[in-house]
């Protein structure tokens, strides 16, 4: 149900000193926990059941639609960024139902109309759509003053002379998420937003982080081949904090909620779902997969499905790195795209380390994922010269690698460090995430001993 984000005070001691009086109950769901919910059937107050409180690490009101009561939780230090979570990953579902709507019209296209990244090009009216949706959410529920978001897409590209096409299907595209906001459990504007106002959410998206305070990194869509071709794409939503990744988000609208079907080309999958009803696992409901930093837990839930609300958790189950430390039947992931990485090293690498199944090779963030939920062990990228990695690209999927049981460093064995801007200052080589200690351990070994050698 609709909620909107502001402060409120509280008054859960008196409700709870009532308890036993007006036989209220105390109902707590989802075991993964960030959100606490109180069901209070409470004549003498006369609260609506269906009105849902949530408690986060501060005071926050929550206004339904249908009504508004207050309450007040002193929280520990375990639930901080709980409420930051349960919004971010309402906002990564609804950007995953926009790029659904425009990658549906892309492939539906000619592949002659298909442009990669052309200013008026399909994937970038999404980049730039789920930019100002995510940008506006997050203002209208933390405050504008207090959002602070650093993203891929520049304004000043979207607002210079002979883009006016694409900003008004920008402008278009984002009013028609928005107006889905009661679906997810957010409240959308109560007017249709005009160019001004689009402008001025992506305009909050210009944040150079740094070793101080508080900033998002969203990555709107990430996998551009993936997008244009039909295929896996992610958007990424985390948030930083004095330099370390506090929670991730991680939408992945093509990837299956069932392992089985990675086996398939995603065009013939795509074909037979349409030849079947759709279920709560069905491939292409497609998956949100989020930790929160300290929980020791990843979460994933399915996308919605046609015209239905998000009930919280929807259908959350959690996730867990593999357990398999032996080589010989781990699976690695490296980059579709060879432009920015070098397959012949790691093919090496894989080599000399005993990796003999073939990898997997998936465009953008959905490598992080597949690694947190055991369908790969391990993921390597060593960019070739020049290249600098940023961290829109890897902030997200670290922080619910991290908590699903998994490591993530650069190829010396360092944590990667989020502190230093846009770009991953410092790096030592390449990136090596593993689900283990073990493997992760017999990959740097196998970078010294073959680095040298190497043409990178």
């Amino acid at each position: 149900m609709p909620i909107s984000c502001a402060s409120f005070a509280a008054k859960v001691p008196h409700v709870f000193g009532e308890r036993k009086r007006n036989n209220s109950r105390f109902t707590p769901t989802h075991v993964g926990g960030f959100f606490l919910f109180f069901n209070l059937h409470n004549r003498s107050h006369n609260i609506p059941s269906q009105n849902i409180a949530s408690v986060s690490n501060h005071t926050h009101s929550c206004l339904t639609m249908e009504g508004q009561y207050q309450t007040t939780v002193a929280c520990p230090e375990a639930d901080k960024h709980r409420k930051e979570l349960d919004v971010a990953v309402r906002a990564i579902q609804m950007a995953c139902s926009l790029c659904q709507r425009v990658q549906e019209s892309l492939i539906s296209k000619t592949n002659s109309q298909i442009q990669s990244k052309d200013d008026d090009s399909p994937v970038t009216i999404a980049d730039w759509s789920v930019q100002a949706t995510v940008s506006w959410l997050l203002s209208k529920c933390f405050g504008s003053r207090n959002v602070s978001i650093m993203a891929e897409e520049d304004v000043q590209n979207i607002s210079k002379a002979g883009t006016a096409g694409l900003l008004e299907a920008v402008v278009k595209t984002v009013n028609e998420c928005l107006a889905d906001a009661p679906r997810y459990g957010l409240i959308g504007p109560e007017m249709v937003l005009g160019t001004k106002e689009v402008l001025e959410a992506i305009s909050r998206c210009n944040s150079e982080g740094g070793q101080t305070g508080r900033f998002w990194v969203l990555d709107p869509v990430d996998g551009t081949l993936g997008f244009v071709r039909g295929d896996q794409y992610a958007i990424a939503l985390a948030l930083i904090e004095d330099g370390e990744v506090v929670l991730g988000v991680l939408g992945c609208p093509n990837y299956p909620m069932k392992k089985e079907w990675l086996s398939y080309h995603h065009r013939y999958y795509r074909i037979i779902s349409k030849l079947t009803p759709p279920t709560s696992d069905s491939w292409d409901k497609g998956c949100v997969i989020y930790a929160r930093r300290g929980s020791g837990k990843a979460w994933m839930q399915p996308l919605l499905n046609g015209n239905k609300k998000l009930e919280w958790p929807n259908s959350a189950r959690p996730v867990q790195v593999s357990s398999i430390d032996n080589p010989a039947l781990a699976t690695f992931c490296e980059p579709v795209e060879k432009a920015n990485s070098s397959h012949s090293f790691t093919t090496g690498l894989a080599h000399s380390v005993g990796l003999r199944k073939q990898p997997l090779r998936v465009y953008s963030m959905v490598k992080y994922a597949a690694i947190a939920r055991g369908d790969a062990e391990i993921f390597m990228k060593f960019a070739r010269a020049g290249y600098k990695e940023k961290i829109w690209d890897h902030a997200a999927g670290v922080a619910i690698i991290q908590e699903a049981g998994g490591m993530v460093t650069d190829a010396g064995g360092r944590p990667l460090d989020f502190s230093k801007g846009i770009y991953l200052e410092g790096l030592d080589r390449g990136i090596i995430a593993c689900s283990g200690a073990k493997l992760h351990d017999k990959i740097i070994m196998a970078v010294d001993a073959s680095w040298n050698s190497s043409s990178l």
